[in-house]
């Protein structure tokens, strides 16, 4: 219900879900049910997708029921990059494949931060999996001391959503100090202006841990700039960033 408050102060700019754009991607690092539920009790209509960081999957006790409440609530799910590289290293793929099937999973997140993966072999398992899942594909290295070219960016970035990628994650990890980060969590503001010109913004997933860079981000792409490794404590904050709600952004433009 929409209440006389959200009436009067609601930012009408922004996406309602389901949506393409102004997307926020929440990571799970092993919540309980009990928790999940408290944040879709207070921001379900903020939260897009739930990740199940790394490999807690694996591990945790509770996936079916948070799978079941995701299912619920109607937010989408996924697992960390890690469980994707680690089939591939142990020639599991099949069987990862068939796990994801089996519980109804929607997408699937491709990543290569631990294991070389040649970009061929990248391209082709892309393909495979965008014809039964819409596949979060990862950019960026997760090595502080490297700096990827931003023309390789826009080239492997090109070439993963011509090979099927719905969205490409923009690699910061949850520390927010790699990829599009300096090691101080400074954002490489040169790298996204030079990405942007090439790429629809829209097609991109910015992670975005600090609240700094979040602040940022929502300056300089709108209020529908999509956004990732959120922390659950950080939906609503987000939300308010997005809305012009917080002193950050109330002055501006959405």
């Amino acid at each position: 219900m929409v209440t006389s408050l959200q009436k009067l102060f609601q930012n009408q700019e922004r996406s309602r879900k389901p949506r393409e754009h102004g997307i926020t991607h929440v990571l799970d690092k092993g919540m309980s049910v009990a928790e999940l539920e408290g944040l879709f009790e207070a921001a379900s209509d903020y939260v897009d997708i739930i990740k199940f960081g790394w490999g807690t999957s694996v591990v945790v006790q509770n996936l079916d029921a948070k799978i079941d409440l995701c299912n619920r609530y109607g937010i989408d799910f996924c697992c960390g990059g890690s469980l994707f590289e680690l089939a591939v290293m142990r020639n599991k793929l099949d069987e990862y494949i068939a796990f994801l099937k089996e519980r109804n999973f929607k997408l699937v997140e491709l990543s290569e931060g631990v294991i070389e993966i040649p970009k061929a072999d990248k391209q082709k398992y892309l393909e495979r999996l965008a014809k039964e899942f819409k596949v979060l594909s990862e950019v960026g290295s997760k090595d502080s001391t490297v700096v990827v070219a931003p023309y390789r960016w826009v080239r492997q970035i090109k070439d993963e959503l011509a090979a099927g990628a719905w969205k490409m994650i923009m690699e910061g990890r949850e520390s927010g100090t790699v990829g599009l980060y300096r090691q101080t969590g400074e954002i490489r503001t040169g790298l996204i202006e030079e990405i942007e010109v090439e790429i629809d913004p829209a097609k991109l997933i910015f992670e975005g841990p600090q609240m700094r860079q979040q602040v940022w981000l929502v300056q300089h792409f709108g209020c529908n700039a999509n956004l990732g490794n959120i922390a659950p404590r950080d939906v609503i904050s987000l939300e308010t960033l997005r809305q012009g709600l917080r002193s950050d952004t109330m002055m501006h433009p959405q």
